[in-house]
């Protein structure tokens, strides 16, 4: 195999492995209405469970970074798949509640890192040639996995029926399908280094802390917009969305869902175009803050105005769409190739102390205004968190924007 069929063959692997990731960690949002009627469980309880997930990953994904350099995207990819179905599985398996985020947290042991590899994977494969067109395509199929998920009460409906315990069931299911994607991946890439076909080796440098001061200010500022954004965009929308729509709006399971997998189903299509708009004009500072003002501007119509949420929806997807076909291949202008698993490592890292500290808040937010069917103005604390958060990853993207331009070659 040729080394462009390979990594066309990579992007593909990896992207189905990617869809189950991500359609497991988005499986509660469907049911957290589900699980406040049938278990009980307050807002701070479902926040914790994607809270939890992020935990480990406050650590862990650093070091998982380290050992995508140190033996190679595609061992490390096919390990973490098999620690996220133990995860989805042991989340099935349910009550007690303390069972359940249990396996939040196994999953979340093994999800980031496996992001982290596959986007070291494109970097590796695609180095210097349509890279950021690669990105947003992995991406797409990861948006795929939150798509479906959030559509799984209408093409699922029966499972839905049955309880909370059957979606979680399926989530498994999907993750196993992942496994298999990633072993194929794994048994592709070990073929590639032994004929040749993979050009870059794997690093053998000894890592340390300190290294990290060498990173660029450029990538710092990368860093702190990635932290920020994914702080608001999946907890607002992979835990308290669906539910906020049910409550606000007066929707029913299946619409409040079908309104948010629109976000989802657009980043499927529009998030390749950015990519290779990316590819094309190179505008990374521009592009960054165009994404982060939809942000700022999706949560100023949830909180200050009477439009359909629709028109919210419409803008949050501008942004799930524009940003993370941005901003991952933007890391590859600032980090020397070997280095990539350590940098994405480290953003994922702290991106996940954020997306934990905004799940919690958000829920604590929710239970201190009692926000809920009879309450819905109760949710405008919450709205006004990720607001402030979305202005935050502005200035980020504005500063990174004046950086590029002041040191356009600095790496």
């Amino acid at each position: 195999m040729s080394r462009g069929a390979a990594a066309w063959a990579v992007l593909a692997l990896t992207g189905l492995a990617l869809f189950g990731n991500y359609y497991v960690y988005d499986s509660i949002g469907p049911l957290a209405e589900q699980l406040s009627r049938e278990l009980g469980y307050s807002d701070t309880q479902i926040g914790t469970l994607n809270a939890i997930y992020s935990v480990p990953n406050v650590f862990l994904v650093f070091v998982g970074g380290i050992l995508v350099d140190r033996y190679g995207p595609g061992l490390v990819t096919f390990w973490t798949a098999l620690v996220c179905l133990a995860g989805a599985l042991l989340t099935a398996l349910g009550t007690p509640f303390e069972l359940m985020a249990a396996g939040r947290l196994l999953f979340g042991i093994g999800a980031e890192t496996m992001i982290v590899a596959t986007l070291a994977a494109l970097g590796i494969w695609f180095a210097g040639r349509q890279l950021a067109l690669a990105m947003a395509l992995s991406v797409s199929l990861a948006r795929a996995g939150s798509y479906a998920v959030d559509v799984s009460p209408l093409w699922a409906a029966d499972a839905y029926a049955a309880g909370w315990q059957a979606p979680l069931w399926l989530a498994a299911a999907v993750m196993l399908g992942a496994a298999v994607a990633a072993c194929a991946y794994w048994r592709l890439e070990a073929r590639a280094a032994a004929s040749g076909t993979q050009v870059l080796g794997l690093s053998r440098e000894r890592i340390e802390l300190r290294g990290l001061t060498r990173f660029s200010r450029g990538y710092w500022y990368v860093l702190a917009l990635c932290v920020l954004f994914y702080s608001v965009i999946f907890p607002f929308r992979s835990t308290f969305a669906i539910k906020y729509f049910q409550h606000t709006g007066g929707l029913s399971l299946e619409a409040a869902s079908l309104l948010n997998s629109h976000v989802f189903l657009a980043a499927m299509f529009a998030t390749p175009l950015f990519g290779w708009l990316n590819d094309r004009i190179g505008r990374h500072g521009l592009l960054l803050t165009i994404g982060a003002a939809s942000l700022v501007a999706s949560f100023y119509v949830l909180g200050a105005t009477h439009w359909p949420p629709g028109v919210s929806t419409v803008l949050i997807g501008v942004a799930f769409s524009l940003v993370p076909a941005v901003l991952w291949p933007a890391v590859t202008l600032l980090v020397a190739p070997q280095r990539l698993g350590t940098a994405y490592g480290f953003m994922t890292m702290l991106q996940n102390i954020g997306m934990a500290g905004a799940n919690l808040a958000a829920g604590a937010l929710n239970d201190a205004s009692g926000a809920g069917a009879g309450h819905p103005a109760g949710y405008l604390p919450m709205i006004a968190f990720f607001g402030v958060l979305s202005l935050l990853a502005v200035a980020c993207a504005l500063l990174f924007w004046r950086e590029r331009v002041r040191r356009p070659h600095r790496t």
